[in-house]
Protein backbone atom coordinates (compact mmCIF):
# COMPACT_ATOMS: atom_id res chain seq x y z
CA UNK A 1 0.00 0.00 0.00
CA UNK A 2 2.86 2.10 0.94
CA UNK A 3 4.22 2.02 -2.28
CA UNK A 4 1.12 2.50 -4.53
CA UNK A 5 0.63 5.96 -2.52
CA UNK A 6 4.16 6.85 -3.39
CA UNK A 7 3.61 6.07 -7.12
CA UNK A 8 0.93 8.44 -7.28
CA UNK A 9 3.05 11.36 -5.27
CA UNK A 10 5.67 10.84 -7.65
CA UNK A 11 3.00 11.07 -10.59
CA UNK A 12 0.92 14.18 -9.51
CA UNK A 13 4.28 16.03 -8.12
CA UNK A 14 5.14 15.27 -11.80
CA UNK A 15 2.34 16.57 -13.39
CA UNK A 16 2.11 19.43 -11.55
CA UNK A 17 6.13 20.54 -11.78
CA UNK A 18 5.56 19.95 -15.96
CA UNK A 19 2.28 22.02 -15.85
CA UNK A 20 5.03 25.48 -14.23
CA UNK A 21 7.67 24.46 -16.51
CA UNK A 22 5.16 25.05 -19.63
CA UNK A 23 3.36 28.13 -17.92
CA UNK A 24 6.58 29.65 -16.95
CA UNK A 25 8.43 29.24 -20.81
CA UNK A 26 5.24 30.66 -22.08
CA UNK A 27 5.41 33.49 -20.03
CA UNK A 28 9.26 33.90 -20.69
CA UNK A 29 8.97 33.17 -24.60
CA UNK A 30 6.51 35.66 -25.10
CA UNK A 31 8.78 38.67 -23.37
CA UNK A 32 11.65 37.62 -25.46
CA UNK A 33 9.68 37.42 -28.36
CA UNK A 34 8.21 40.90 -27.84
CA UNK A 35 11.50 42.54 -26.90
CA UNK A 36 13.49 41.05 -30.47
CA UNK A 37 10.23 41.89 -32.65
CA UNK A 38 10.55 45.76 -30.80
CA UNK A 39 14.16 46.19 -31.85
CA UNK A 40 13.88 44.75 -35.23
CA UNK A 41 10.79 46.53 -36.02
CA UNK A 42 11.85 49.86 -34.91
CA UNK A 43 15.00 49.81 -36.60
CA UNK A 44 13.38 48.53 -39.99
CA UNK A 45 10.51 51.51 -39.85
CA UNK A 46 12.83 53.75 -39.20
CA UNK A 47 14.95 53.48 -42.36
CA UNK A 48 12.10 52.66 -44.02
CA UNK A 49 10.90 56.70 -42.73
CA UNK A 50 13.84 58.36 -43.23
CA UNK A 51 12.78 61.70 -45.49
CA UNK A 52 15.04 61.17 -48.62
CA UNK A 53 14.32 64.64 -50.35
CA UNK A 54 16.00 66.38 -47.24
CA UNK A 55 18.73 64.03 -47.40
CA UNK A 56 19.67 64.69 -50.81
CA UNK A 57 18.78 68.41 -50.18
CA UNK A 58 20.95 69.12 -47.10
CA UNK A 59 22.74 65.81 -46.02
CA UNK A 60 20.45 65.63 -42.94
CA UNK A 61 19.04 62.53 -42.03
CA UNK A 62 15.38 62.88 -40.67
CA UNK A 63 12.00 60.93 -40.64
CA UNK A 64 8.98 61.38 -40.96
CA UNK A 65 6.85 61.16 -38.11
CA UNK A 66 3.41 59.59 -39.77
CA UNK A 67 5.48 57.47 -42.04
CA UNK A 68 7.36 55.67 -39.12
CA UNK A 69 4.25 55.16 -36.93
CA UNK A 70 2.51 53.72 -40.00
CA UNK A 71 5.18 51.38 -41.08
CA UNK A 72 5.89 50.42 -36.95
CA UNK A 73 2.40 49.37 -36.92
CA UNK A 74 1.88 47.56 -39.64
CA UNK A 75 4.86 45.14 -39.41
CA UNK A 76 4.14 44.65 -35.85
CA UNK A 77 0.71 43.56 -36.85
CA UNK A 78 2.28 41.23 -39.52
CA UNK A 79 4.75 39.45 -37.05
CA UNK A 80 2.56 39.11 -33.68
CA UNK A 81 0.81 35.87 -32.67
CA UNK A 82 -2.47 36.19 -33.31
CA UNK A 83 -3.61 35.05 -29.98
CA UNK A 84 -2.37 37.54 -27.44
CA UNK A 85 -3.67 41.35 -26.54
CA UNK A 86 -1.15 44.12 -27.89
CA UNK A 87 -1.10 47.94 -26.28
CA UNK A 88 0.81 50.09 -28.55
CA UNK A 89 2.35 53.15 -27.04
CA UNK A 90 3.95 55.35 -29.09
CA UNK A 91 5.97 58.29 -26.55
CA UNK A 92 8.29 60.57 -28.71
CA UNK A 93 9.00 60.56 -32.27
CA UNK A 94 12.14 63.06 -32.70
CA UNK A 95 12.21 63.68 -36.57
CA UNK A 96 15.82 65.42 -36.53
CA UNK A 97 17.85 63.94 -35.16
CA UNK A 98 16.37 60.45 -35.63
CA UNK A 99 14.75 58.94 -32.27
CA UNK A 100 11.68 57.16 -31.09
CA UNK A 101 10.21 55.76 -27.53
CA UNK A 102 8.02 52.99 -27.55
CA UNK A 103 6.02 50.67 -25.40
CA UNK A 104 4.19 47.44 -26.10
CA UNK A 105 2.17 45.82 -23.36
CA UNK A 106 1.10 42.49 -23.86
CA UNK A 107 -1.72 40.86 -21.78
CA UNK A 108 -1.43 37.02 -21.31
CA UNK A 109 -3.57 34.91 -20.16
CA UNK A 110 -3.45 31.92 -18.00
CA UNK A 111 -5.28 29.33 -16.33
CA UNK A 112 -4.18 28.37 -13.27
CA UNK A 113 -5.94 25.81 -11.06
CA UNK A 114 -9.72 26.66 -11.93
CA UNK A 115 -8.89 30.51 -11.56
CA UNK A 116 -7.94 33.20 -14.76
CA UNK A 117 -4.29 34.90 -14.06
CA UNK A 118 -3.44 37.63 -15.54
CA UNK A 119 -0.12 39.20 -16.65
CA UNK A 120 1.21 42.06 -18.27
CA UNK A 121 4.18 41.99 -20.16
CA UNK A 122 5.79 45.50 -20.79
CA UNK A 123 8.69 46.20 -23.26
CA UNK A 124 10.26 49.26 -23.57
CA UNK A 125 12.81 50.94 -26.45
CA UNK A 126 14.71 54.24 -26.96
CA UNK A 127 15.95 53.91 -30.18
CA UNK A 128 18.06 56.30 -32.06
CA UNK A 129 18.89 55.95 -36.10
CA UNK A 130 22.64 56.03 -36.55
CA UNK A 131 24.11 55.83 -39.74
CA UNK A 132 28.12 55.69 -40.72
CA UNK A 133 29.67 58.83 -43.00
Amino acid sequence: MKESMWGTYIIGFGVIAIAFIFFFQNVSNTSEQNYELLQEITEAAMYEAVDMATYKATGNIRIDAEKFAENFVRRFAQSVSLGNYYIIDIYDVQESPPKVILRISTKLDSNVGGELVEFDIVDNINAILETPY
